[in-house]
């Protein structure tokens, strides 16, 4: 912590990953809950998914840390950044591109159906 600057002004500053996680993690949920559009609503996700994938990476990451590889002379290698939340990361986003996929296919379906995005116009035909 730096003396004479603000926490909040020291947070920022330090640990940027963690508050754009933060901003992304609460704008995606906010558009899933308050929007009525299902595009928005699946930006929403987007943006929740990727605050997730940020935080992921921001937590693997060590300062001074190598890459974790022996050499081939041997000998120590000192702190190494773990390469699991890298690889768990990568397949999150090929299931994220995948699901993205889906739901903009389903909502394409919904929208010949009905001719509209609104969830609550659809339900309320769905209704009738």
């Amino acid at each position: 912590m730096i003396p004479d600057v603000p926490l909040f002004v020291d947070v920022l500053t330090t640990r940027y990953a963690y508050a754009t996680f933060a901003v992304l993690l609460a704008v995606g949920l906010y558009m899933m809950i308050a929007s009525p559009n299902l595009v928005k609503k699946v930006i929403g996700l987007n943006l929740f998914q990727s605050a997730i994938f940020l935080f992921f990476v921001a937590m693997a990451y060590v300062q001074g840390g190598s890459i974790p590889v022996i050499p081939s002379e041997g000998g120590a290698v000192g702190e190494y950044a773990s390469p699991l939340p890298q690889v768990i990361v990568l397949t999150a986003i090929v299931v994220g591109v995948s699901l993205t996929a889906v739901a903009l296919a389903l909502i394409i379906r919904i929208y010949s159906a009905y001719g509209t995005l609104d969830e609550n116009t659809i339900r309320e035909v769905a209704d009738e």
